[in-house]
């Protein structure tokens, strides 16, 4: 039986997984605005209109998509460490693709592949914190990878500002390359995670792996539990999760996807420069940096999100920023509509409801998907539930990314933000009725609200909160 090796084995908490997790944010964020960035650069030199724009913003999501379908089955076959690896070197040399590409047509080719290499990270990553991370901090660790994903969008922005003066879009696109090779080759020395290496019968790895990321752990215990969730479990067919007692925690977990995505932040992520442009703004920094502060404003939700997921819980977290966002976007169908044109007033109101926006998604959807994506199934559903959600968050972001500029061109900024805000109350309605709390329950537990109806039994056990006979 293969053993860790000593620098690996001695690490005395799972700090490494979140720092594992946040590397890979930091890629998927980079991809999300660099293209924001360039975009207007590459229309320039190969002559693209909206739609043309609209394409190479809506490849990669549509990479995405594929990866994240493919991505289940991959973690499952391969491992979450080595799908992990492989990310970040498949996104390195499409990165580099991107940057060398002497066609339009060559650039979207490249787009999608960097897309499908996103796509499987989004969903291992989540899968690979949830079950290496100990119970006490994994909304944290979770929450950590999107506080990583804000700090890859600012660099994207602030990396195309000190371009921009150059028009230097292919030097924007291929930078992502050197954190993606860094991200591989600290990925190369990690474990796999315990859960894992128990389904393939790998019990030694699995308790060394145990050891080294939570020293506190009862170690034979957490074996056991792992051993036994994976022995009651029928299979880790995709198609369990369209039957009882599953089905509940599909719809739940593909609704919130959908949701999270449709309701627009990366119509703001993807199209800044042009929506700033539309309030006023002029020039690289009114166009660049200011979304690069618009996501900084973001990351501080963020962050204050993962201080208080693992002690507020979920529930209070994504109400609370969705409703952020509904008020948001009242700032901006005002901006946009009756004080469109009034100069510094609207500047400062269109600026606002942009960085309220930004707060409540960083704050709530955008902390949280990753927390859901990673709980709300089994061990032997994990991957396949994550990339379900996954595949559904990334149709709705192809939907934005494809219909957004357009949407501005039809029915104004205005009715734009509307539609996004109509879609941010059906997604508070949505959460308020549905979405469970599993603050502080094990992984092994949380499938049991899915087995009572989405309910909790009173049998089950909740590490520091008092026992209730029913909660949401």
């Amino acid at each position: 039986m293969a053993t860790l090796t000593p620098p690996v084995h001695a690490r005395s908490s799972g700090l490494l997984v979140g720092i594992a997790a946040a590397s890979i944010g930091i890629i998927y964020g980079y991809d999300s605005s660099n293209i924001g960035a360039a975009l207007k650069f590459i229309a320039a030199d190969f002559g693209l209109g909206d739609a043309g724009k609209q394409a190479l913003a809506t490849a990669v999501v549509i990479g995405e998509i594929v990866g994240a379908i493919l991505a289940g089955w991959l973690a499952n076959r391969i491992g979450r460490k080595r799908s992990m690896v492989a990310v970040g070197a498949t996104y390195c040399l499409f990165a580099l693709f991107s940057a060398f590409a002497p066609t339009n047509a060559t650039l979207l080719g490249a787009r999608l592949l960097l897309g499908v290499t996103v796509g499987v990270s989004i969903v291992v990553v989540p899968v690979f914190v949830a079950e290496s991370a100990p119970p006490r901090t994994r909304g944290a660790m979770l929450v950590a990878y999107q506080v990583a994903t804000i700090l890859g969008i600012i660099g994207g922005y602030v990396i195309g500002y000190f371009l921009a003066g150059h028009g230097a879009w292919r030097w924007m696109l291929g930078l992502a390359a050197i954190p993606a090779l860094l991200v591989m080759l600290m990925l190369i020395t990690m474990p796999d995670t315990p859960r894992w290496y128990i389904s393939k019968g790998r019990v030694d790895e699995a308790r060394a792996t145990l050891r080294a990321i939570d020293p506190d752990a009862d170690v034979d215990t957490e074996i056991g539990e792992m051993q036994r969730a994976l022995t009651e479990e029928s299979g880790g067919r995709i198609t369990e999760m369209f039957r009882r007692p599953w089905l509940r925690a599909t719809v739940f977990v593909v609704g919130l996807g959908f949701l999270i995505q449709i309701t627009g932040i990366n119509a703001v992520v993807y199209y800044s420069p042009k929506l700033f442009e539309d309030m006023g703004f002029t020039g690289d920094f009114g166009t660049l940096m200011l979304p690069a502060l618009v996501q900084v404003a973001g990351l501080a939700a963020v962050i204050i999100s993962l201080l208080s997921v693992d002690r507020a819980g979920r529930r209070p977290i994504l109400l609370g920023g969705i409703g952020a966002m509904v008020i948001a976007t009242g700032m901006l169908i005002v901006t946009y509509g009756p004080m469109h044109g009034a100069g510094t007033p609207a500047h400062i109101l269109g600026f606002t409801g942009l960085v309220v926006f930004t707060m409540g998604f960083s704050f709530g959807f955008g902390a949280l998907v990753w927390v859901y994506a990673g709980e709300a199934f089994p061990a032997r559903l994990r991957s396949q539930g994550s990339s379900a959600m996954l595949t559904s968050d990334l149709v709705a972001n192809a939907i934005v990314a494809a219909f957004t500029l357009s949407l501005i061109n039809a029915i104004g900024g205005a009715g734009t933000f509307a539609v996004f805000g109509g879609f941010a109350l059906i997604g508070m309605v949505f959460v308020y009725f549905l979405a469970p709390e599993t603050k502080g329950r094990k992984l092994e537990d949380i499938q049991h609200y899915w087995q009572n109806g989405g309910r909790w039994p009173d049998t089950t056990v909740v590490e520091n909160t008092p026992r209730t006979k029913v909660s949401r």
